[in-house]
């Protein structure tokens, strides 16, 4: 009987292992590509497990595309210095991201950089 549990526990611990690998999955991204994008900040979502930030870009049909942005989470960014008011609608932003590999609007944000020349990155390295 004490085969069994230690069995079930061991099953249970590695059925974990794999979910918490699959939240953390980066195989929609191209990671051995950067792209960089212009447009405006329609709208953060500072919430878990990542955040978001979606960006109005200029299309070449005189409209706009929205581009999804995913980034770290909120507790991350916050112990880095961000909040939640540090990117905001309006802003006009270029960033940087690794595309997805389906090739739709978006990506893995790395970093952004204001008009202003501020750099904010993802994983809150020094800024070059």
């Amino acid at each position: 009987m004490k085969i069994f549990s230690v069995l079930i526990v061991a099953g249970i611990i590695a059925a974990g292992a794999s979910l918490a690998s699959a939240h953390h999955s980066a195989a929609p991204f191209d990671l051995g590509t950067q792209k960089t994008i212009n447009g405006t900040v329609k709208q953060v979502d500072w919430t878990n497990p990542h955040t978001w930030v979606w960006i109005d870009v200029p299309n070449d049909k005189n409209g706009v595309d929205t581009w999804g942005f995913e980034g770290m989470s909120p507790n991350y960014l916050g112990r880095r210095g961000w909040t939640k008011s540090t990117l905001k609608p309006g802003d006009k932003i270029s960033i940087v991201y690794r595309p997805l590999r389906d090739g739709s609007h978006g990506g893995m944000f790395v970093s952004a950089q204001r008009p202003s020349g501020e750099v904010l990155r993802m994983t809150g390295e020094p800024v070059d």
